[in-house]
């Protein structure tokens, strides 16, 4: 299963109103035997929105601190590598999908997926990932009220 980085950063956000949906997914899912997965672009998109401004929809992390939260995150969870193939399949999917802008962020986490052979995201975008066969979409809320 891949970790969406929103989910990811809902953990550093201990006021938010989504950190212990996120946080209680992340220690109730490998009591359930599931495999838990993360990729360098959810680690990218973290540093992004972790060292932008709170006055720009960040979270004003410093550099420093949010290299802290990389090593956590990477001690937690298996980074699975950048492969080669990944480009062909983002590619594949953003054509057949028709996908612009922002989502072609997703579309890259949907290729990462296929190519390690993932077919589960855990994250708070119910309709981010929906366009896309095979990908089943989870919910962390969905897992904790099943706990």
């Amino acid at each position: 299963m891949l970790i969406d980085t929103s989910t990811l950063l809902r953990t550093l956000q201990p006021r938010h109103a989504q950190h212990e949906a996120a946080t209680r997914a992340l220690e109730v899912l490998p009591k359930q035997g599931r495999e838990l997965h993360i990729v360098p672009q959810n680690l990218i998109e973290l540093w992004v929105v972790a060292t932008r401004p709170v006055e720009q929809n960040g979270l004003g992390l410093s550099p420093a601190a949010a290299g802290t939260e990389l090593r956590r995150l990477k001690s937690m969870l298996p980074l699975l590598p950048e492969t080669p193939a990944l480009y062909q399949a983002w590619e594949s999917l953003v054509i057949q999908h028709q996908v612009s802008g922002k989502p072609a962020h997703d579309a890259r986490l949907v290729a990462a997926m296929r190519v390690h052979g993932l077919t589960t995201i855990l994250t708070f975008d119910r309709s981010g990932f929906s366009r896309y066969p095979g990908i089943e979409v989870l919910h962390p809320s969905d897992v904790i009220a099943s706990a």
